[in-house]
């Protein structure tokens, strides 16, 4: 007996895409369908995505650090573009008044004073500068080695007292001289006043009144052998050699000094009436 009603199994089964996934009799779905989930895409059947909170908190938190942060950075900007443009408005102000600021720049290893001829002081009077820093490289030498032979002399029993008189001028006579004579000379040069020279000129007589003196170091005054001059070295020659010829060459320092510092008033006074 033919049954006709069997189906046949070769033939493809008709399934409309569009007709609802329950009355298919022959779609065979892969994805499970479940309340909460929607396949399409109008506002019914929009798929919905789970995003755990932690993550969407730890991201606001970074964001606002972040948020933070830059508003840090440009307050600290902006704290720094007032403090400089602070500087530069007081910088503008002392240069309008003729005064100009003096960073310590000399020597290079450990700066103590203010030097700066090449670029501060007119190039005519360049060279005279140089010999007046000369003159006070100078009388530095001389005080600081006055030190020196007055300890050996000590040493050599002359007594504590001239030790601790050379070591007095040496810490007064340094800075003063620098601050007395050879500061006013740096801005007369770089300024062209008068009043600065003038305090030069009476200052720088008295220093080269202390050269000579030091220079003879005649026992009055100042306490005995506590100058290298040429009394003093005749005084030890007798008594102690090596003494006499360390008092011999401060006498001989002191007298280049000497030398040095009247050429120099020389020149710096033939300077100012040029100028004048």
């Amino acid at each position: 007996m033919i049954r006709h009603n069997d189906p046949n199994p070769f033939d493809e089964e008709e399934v409309n895409p569009f007709s609802n996934a329950a009355t298919a009799p022959g779609l065979r779905s892969h994805v499970p369908l479940s309340a909460s989930e929607h396949l399409g895409f109008n506002e019914k059947y929009d798929a919905t995505v789970n995003i755990p909170l932690d993550t969407l908190n730890d991201s606001n938190k970074k964001e606002k650090e972040l948020a933070a942060w830059e508003a840090d950075l440009k307050q600290k900007e902006k704290y720094w573009i007032i403090v400089n443009t602070d500087i530069k408005r007081r910088e503008d102000a002392l240069s309008k008044k003729g005064i100009q600021t003096e960073d310590k720049n000399w020597p290079s290893f450990f700066p103590i004073i203010h030097n700066d001829i090449a670029n501060e002081i007119p190039v005519d009077a360049q060279r005279l500068q140089y010999l007046a820093f000369a003159s006070w490289l100078g009388i530095v030498l001389c005080l600081v080695f006055n030190i020196i032979a007055v300890t050996v002399c000590w040493i050599r029993g002359g007594g504590v007292k001239i030790f601790l008189l050379a070591i007095i001028y040496s810490l007064l006579g340094c800075p003063l001289s620098n601050v007395l004579w050879y500061r006013p000379l740096y801005r007369a040069m770089r300024t062209n006043s008068a009043l600065n020279f003038g305090w030069f000129f009476l200052v720088y007589l008295i220093h080269i009144g202390f050269c000579i003196f030091a220079a003879i170091a005649p026992p009055i005054v100042f306490e005995g052998k506590s100058l290298t001059g040429i009394l003093s070295a005749i005084d030890l020659f007798s008594g102690h050699m090596l003494v006499g010829i360390f008092y011999i060459i401060g006498f001989a320092l002191f007298c280049l000094e000497t030398l040095l510092s009247l050429w120099v008033i020389q020149k710096v006074y033939l300077y100012f009436r040029g100028r004048k």
